[in-house]
Order: C-alpha cells, then structure tokens, then sequence
C-alpha cells in the first residue's frame, strides 16, 4: 500500500461540519437509553450544587465518551466535532465533567455502583450477555485483583502494593458462561497498598445479587473462583450465604500439605495438559500432569458451625527445576503440587472436569488487559472518590461494549473491546439532511456492514431507505 500522490500534491483542511468519526455511537446510546442508562443516574445519583446537575446526561457523555475510546478528560472532547452536535445534544465539555466527578464522595460511588448494577440487568434484558435456558452449562464468578500504575504523588490514595509498582488497586468480579464472554458485575477502587481480599466477602455478595438478577430461575448454581489471595472464610462464607459453589486455590500450608500426602498414589490421573497426547486406544490422556482429590474441612481453627465441608482437589506435575540437588538427579520422581478447595458435587464436577473449570478462572486477567488497553490505561483525576468513579463508569462502558457486539453477531460477541471499536464503533459517517429525516452516509464497502446494521436494526429499529 502506498499514497497515490506525492505529499506535496496532497493538502488537509478541517472544514467539513457535516463528518463524524463514531458513528457507531448511534446505536450504541439508543441501546443505552433502552437499558434505561440516563434515567437510572439521574434517579439514583445525588451529587450537590451545580456540578451535579442533569447527572443522567452527563453520565451517559462520559460512558459515550469511553465507547468511543477516550481514556482522559480531555478525551471527552471528541464528542464535540464535526457533525456530532447534529446527532447527539447535551454532550459536556471535558472540564464540566471533570468538575462533575471531582464532587463525588463514596457515598455518591456506591450511587454509581447501584446504578451499573441495575444498567447491566437492563442491557441482559435486551441483549444475550447471559444465556437465560436452564441446564445449558454452568455460570461462574471470578473475582481477582489488579494494580492500575500511576505516577507521580498526586493521585490519592496510590501506594505500592504486592506488584512493587505504584498504583491503585481494582477488585472486579465477572460473570461467564460456556456460552457467553465475561461482564463485569461488581467493581471497587482500593488504595493501592491494600491486601487481595480486603472488602472480597461485601463484592461477592454484590455481584451474585447482581447474578442471580442476570440469570433468573435458571435452576444453575453459580461457581465462584479465586485464587489463593481470597482463600478464606469471610469470602467463601459470603458465596455460600448467596446459593453459590465456591473454587478456591489455597496455600500449601501444614493441613494442606498433610492432606496431599494422604492421596493413594493409585488415586492419580491423567489430564489434558502440556504436552498432552490422548491414547485412541484406550481413550485417555498420556501426560506428566495429573489429578486426584480428597475429601477436606476449611477452616477448621474456627467453631464448627463456621467450618466448610467440600473437597480438595490437587493437580501434581513434575519439578523439573528441584532446588539444592547439588547437580544429581533424583531417585524418585519429585512433584509440585498445585491444590484448590471446592465445594462442588462431585456428580456434578468430577476431579477432572473440576481442575478443568477451575483453571478457567484465567479468564479475568483477559477482562483486566481489555479494561487497561482501553478506558483504564489511566486513572485521570487526583481524587480517590473521582476515580473510583471513573472505574466505575469504565466498568459501564466494558458492558454496554459487549452488549452491543452480542447485537452484532456471534462473530463479534467475545471479541476484545478495542476490535469492537475498530469494527462497529469509530467508522466515520457523513451526515446528510432531507425533509427533516437525517441518513449517515458510511463508507462502502465497509468490512464490517452486516455486523453494523444488525446492530443497528436491532438497537434502533430497521433503517429508513433513502428514498423513502
């Protein structure tokens, strides 16, 4: 590919008022105001004097905003070009919305958290985020953490955490099904020296609210997994207190350990994992990982009625790296162990299919690389409460993204954020006017027309011909 003249043959000039660079943005905010967005912060959000005024509308430029890719205040500006004001009213200025989310408190955050809770179940309703039929596979919770670096000493509450970098910490937890690509369906900003599980059991009881909203009386358990950070009994009582299963990784402690040692060594099998080849023959994984389980108590150092019954299932693969052999090899085959507690039914997760499930839980760090590469590559205010905001309404965002590509087809539905914006959202329109009828002239022939206009049909109804 190369330009067809000479750069000095060609010139720019930013004259035409009647271009837009989102035009996805169309059928993006009609499904928003479906789902009820404006309305439900304009209700539930109160924050004082002017700054918090005609919240619903400046929540939803700040939500439209980040669809289309702004990760700044400053960002927010590309709501205001071109032929967009012919499109969309009441789009802020960035530093009306800066003012706005600075006047936030906590109490104004936990606002906003209601009012993501109830926009997801509104986004569920029309569009397939969640499968609703019963029996169609099993719906898991993942819950993990991550460090958001910032720099500098302005921004409050920052610190260095487990990771070593200064940041802020964001505890999320996603809903999937085998049938579904992940949503965010609870949120929280911490300070960033806090530990994993600080504030866990409060966030799981919230998203399997939020959950149990998403997947009616669809009969299915929810599974929450974690890793060993949020192995313990306020996190795991707070899941099984809201009907869910839970799949912790613990830490190899004395119980733990003595445990694993009490595991036959006929009791082991084969999985499919690295390297794995599967034996035609007898219908089995030939592997060096393998499976075994044993019944197990958690928390047994607390009073009976607060200890957890369930099972221990530990997956075992060899140390090929074994420390002070002094250059030897060993005589026996020497193993790390890899072990999680879960309180599923073994007829309905065996040792295998369990190891499997849980080793699923990975799935969150793909959420946590969407949301940095997009709306939470910074964190763009100095106040802890405004930034709570902000991951909130990015949170918002990430929804209302997937939402709209599981609109567009299944080609779309588990695609990244950031390929849903390149394919449906910034594709440039050329607005035109007749009989007070606007049409968006989009480029042709776009790769993606099918995907878009099924958006569209589907967000705002079957488009007008222009010649009707």
């Amino acid at each position: 590919m190369q330009l067809c003249h000479r750069p000095r043959a060609t010139s720019v000039v930013f004259d035409d008022p009647n271009l837009v660079s989102s035009a996805g943005l169309v059928p993006v905010l009609a499904l928003a105001r479906s789902a009820g967005l404006s309305e439900l912060a304009q209700t539930h959000l109160s924050v004082p004097t002017d700054k918090g005024a005609n919240a619903g509308l400046k929540v939803t430029s700040l939500i439209a905003g980040m669809v289309a890719g702004a990760d700044s205040i400053d960002d927010m500006a590309l709501l205001r070009h071109g032929g967009m004001g012919r499109v969309f009213a009441n789009a802020y200025a960035p530093s009306t919305l800066g003012s706005f989310l600075r006047s936030f408190t906590f109490g104004h955050v936990r606002q906003l958290d209601a009012v993501a809770s109830r926009f997801l179940t509104g986004l569920a309703a029309r569009a397939p985020l969640i499968s609703q039929t019963a029996g169609t596979g099993q719906v898991m919770v993942d819950i993990d953490d991550t460090i958001i670096e910032v720099h500098g000493y302005s921004k409050q509450g920052s610190g260095y955490g487990y990771s070593g970098v200064r940041g802020l910490n964001a505890l999320l937890a996603t809903v999937s099904s085998t049938e579904s690509a992940p949503v965010v369906v609870a949120q929280r900003l911490r300070k960033g020296s806090c530990g994993s599980p600080r504030g866990a059991a409060r966030l799981v009881a919230d998203a399997l609210k939020t959950t149990n909203q998403l997947t009616g009386d669809s009969g299915r358990r929810p599974l929450v997994r974690a890793d060993s950070a949020f192995y313990g009994h306020p996190m795991v009582a707070a899941a099984i207190r809201s009907g869910a299963d839970v799949s912790v990784t613990v830490r190899l402690d004395p119980k733990v350990k003595a445990a694993i040692s009490a595991i036959g060594d006929d009791a082991w099998t084969p999985i499919e994992y690295t390297d794995a080849v599967f034996d035609e023959q007898t219908q089995t994984w030939v592997s060096r990982a393998e499976v075994a389980e044993i019944p197990f108590t958690a928390f047994t150092s607390r009073k009976q009625a607060e200890q957890v019954t369930g099972r221990l299932v530990v997956r075992r693969i060899p140390d090929l790296n074994p420390a002070g052999t002094d250059g030897q090899k060993t005589l026996f085959d020497t193993w790390r162990f890899h072990a999680f507690f879960t309180t599923t039914s073994p007829a309905l997760a065996d040792t295998v299919s369990a190891d499997k499930t849980h080793r699923g839980h990975a799935i969150i760090e793909q959420v946590h690389s969407d949301l940095k590469n997009a709306t939470l590559a910074h964190l763009p205010l100095g106040k802890f409460a405004a930034n709570a905001a902000w991951l909130v309404l990015a949170v918002m965002a990430f929804n209302l993204t997937r939402a709209a590509a599981t609109l567009a087809g299944t080609a779309l539905a588990k695609s990244t954020t950031a390929t849903v914006r390149r394919k449906l959202i910034t594709v440039p329109a050329r607005i035109a006017s007749s009989a007070r009828r606007l049409t968006l002239h989009l480029p042709t022939p776009w790769p993606w027309e099918t995907a878009w206009a099924d958006l569209f049909a589907r967000a705002c109804g079957p488009p007008l011909s222009p010649t009707t």
